[in-house]
């Protein structure tokens, strides 16, 4: 990007490629500790609808509680490969953006939708 904040033409990403990402609708079913990992972090459990349950790692700890994230829905991609942290698979990446802080604030949609609806 340039300092506008516009990508330049190497940054841009053809429909095809977008149209490629997986991502989907979920709701977190539980909320889990995880003090092996190296930032604070929760794993979380999250319910796909008809594509199952995955689980996932996330930095999230500042911002939401344990108790306040179960039942929420979610975004997340679900075709990337899954990553081994700190000994736990990560089967899915939930997605968020910094706040002012630099804290993680999650990707949700604005009101429920069915779990596993995919992004368009």
């Amino acid at each position: 990007m340039d300092d506008g904040g516009v990508p330049d033409m190497r940054d841009v990403t053809s429909i095809d490629e977008f149209e490629r990402s997986d991502v989907r609708v979920g709701k977190i079913i539980a909320v889990e500790a995880f003090p092996d990992a190296r930032k604070p972090a929760y794993q979380l459990t999250l319910d796909f609808g008809p594509l199952g349950i995955r689980r996932s790692s996330a930095q999230i700890t500042v911002l939401y509680t344990r108790e306040e994230l179960v039942g929420r829905q979610v975004i997340a991609v679900l075709n990337f490969p899954p990553r081994r942290i700190a000994g736990f698979m990560s089967e899915v990446l939930v997605l968020g953006v910094p706040d002012a802080e630099g804290n993680v604030v999650l990707l949700e949609p604005e009101r429920s939708v069915p779990l596993g609806g995919r992004m368009f």
